[in-house]
């Protein structure tokens, strides 16, 4: 078959997923209000193979990739090294940043905070800069022994979120909303929120690729919601404009943008209706969504005073508390400034400080409400950092590289096995000695808990069968199912 047999049989194939809504043309339209639309926007979407354990996912990205022998991965031996030289059969040849790889020696940099164990799992943890996730030890399965490939940060961040270095491609999110759907017509399936850290130190560039829908339809791609003015860009009426006006206008609009898909077949005429309607939708549904005065004092009481600063960490966490109990399928925030080449003792805390209240208060909000055990939440970094510090160092403060061999991070809740401790690395939380996690394994596993089999769920592309976690060998980890 030639490429141009190709396109066309995809092209047919897609219009006859979609023709069952196209029948109807206007009485579709005119039914802007109703869930007749967000039904069959769902009318391709794969579905679940098997019965999901996780019905929505928010995944909480520290973006720089935060320090795991300062945070999960204790290694009290450390403190007999300080100041020595990474031995080199520790480090074994392996490749550097050009931020590190001039150094003349790589002293190694023990943390300097307080770990003690945490809960009945017996986790030991960064207490001191951590007491409120401590408390939930035990709903948490913690897993140590992750690992990439990407040694700097877009090709890291990119390989996390979309399973590949290289740009262009789906994000988890967009996967999840192509594969499963909607869950509620007047808000998008995939949402993301970037949180303001309180410390600006060292942030890292965020770019909208991140939640990109790649070659899949655009409608899958993430809506960004921004946490000053308009929740979202233009999504109000210009001044003098009623909603009536507004509304036969994308009617128009969307009868020729109807009449150009039947000629033409291009799917992304669809999405381009399909975002006119949200729109349209959203005008209703977000002023309501982002409007959290009503939420009474036990809850900014729960998530901290930090929770009524727009843009903040705990503002975010709690918007994504309330995006889910509303349908939204996937919430994406990103927390910046965890880069940390220097300054770790100064930064640290403050970074901790962001994220200690709200993510314990997300636990048990959820718990409260019923939706823990349906909601996966997922916590961490691109990749690691370095037990020898970077530039200077003194007992008070160092700084640490980028590390891809190991690095941790958490779930919770959505069918994961709380107070699980997976993986295992060696003294200097350098190279993985037990159960080693690679990142398409983490979203082998992701998809697992949503009811997918990522093996069979792909997307033809190019003349391929594309998938999350690419085509070498991975599988999801069934220690940390529940």
């Amino acid at each position: 078959m030639n490429l141009l047999q190709e396109w066309n049989t995809y092209q047919t194939r897609r219009q006859l997923f979609t023709r069952g809504k196209n029948v109807l043309g206007g009485a579709a339209l005119a039914s802007l209000f109703g869930e007749s639309l967000a039904n069959a926007s769902n009318a391709h979407a794969p579905g679940p193979q098997f019965p999901p354990k996780a019905k929505r996912v928010i995944y909480l990205h520290m973006v720089g990739g935060p320090s795991q022998m300062d945070l999960f991965d204790y290694k009290p031996q450390m403190q007999a090294y300080y100041d020595k030289d990474l031995p080199e059969s520790i480090r074994n040849g392996q490749r550097l940043t050009t931020m590190t790889s001039g150094q003349a020696r790589f002293p190694i940099a023990p943390s300097k905070f307080q770990f003690s164990a945490a809960g009945q799992c017996g986790l030991m943890m960064n207490t001191q800069l951590l007491p409120n996730l401590a408390k939930n030890a035990d709903d948490i399965c913690w897993m140590r022994s992750l690992h990439t490939e990407a040694i700097n940060h877009e090709p890291a961040i990119c390989a996390m979120q979309t399973g590949n270095q290289i740009g262009g491609r789906p994000c988890l999110g967009s996967w999840a909303s192509y594969g499963l759907g909607s869950m509620n017509s007047n808000l998008p399936t995939f949402v993301v929120l970037i949180a303001t850290p309180s410390n600006r130190e060292q942030e890292q560039a965020i770019s909208s690729r991140l939640w990109s829908s790649g070659y899949l339809p655009g409608e899958h791609a993430g809506v960004s919601f921004r946490s000053k003015g308009d929740p979202i860009l233009f999504i109000n009426n210009p001044p003098g404009v009623p909603d009536s006006v507004r509304k036969r206008t994308i009617e128009g609009l969307n009868a020729l943008n109807e009449i150009n898909y039947q000629e033409v077949g291009d799917p992304e005429t669809h999405t381009r209706i399909q975002q006119y309607e949200m729109a349209f939708r959203m005008q209703a549904s977000v002023p309501e969504l982002t409007d959290i005065t009503k939420e009474p004092d036990h809850i900014y009481k729960l998530y901290g005073e930090e929770a009524k600063k727009p843009g903040s960490f705990a503002n975010s966490v709690l918007m994504a508390r309330r995006l889910a109990e509303r349908g939204v399928r996937f919430i994406q925030i990103y927390h910046n400034n965890w880069d940390h080449h220097s300054n770790v003792g100064g930064r640290m805390p403050s970074q901790c400080k962001d994220v200690d209240q709200p993510c314990h208060a997300l636990i048990q909000d959820l718990k409260q409400r019923g939706m823990f055990d349906d909601t996966l939440i997922i916590w961490g970094g691109e990749f690691g950092r370095t037990i020898y510090s970077q530039g200077g160092l003194t007992k008070e403060n160092y700084g640490r590289d980028h590390h891809p061999r190991c690095f941790s991070m958490w779930m919770a809740g959505g069918g994961t096995r709380g107070g699980q401790i997976y993986g295992e690395t060696d003294d200097f939380s350098y190279n993985i000695v037990k159960d080693p996690v690679h990142i398409n394994d983490l979203n082998a596993t992701i998809l697992h808990l949503m009811g997918i089999d990522h093996r069979k769920f792909s997307f033809k592309f190019q003349g391929l069968d594309q998938r999350l976690t690419g085509v070498e060998e991975h599988h999801p980890v069934k220690a940390v199912l529940a």
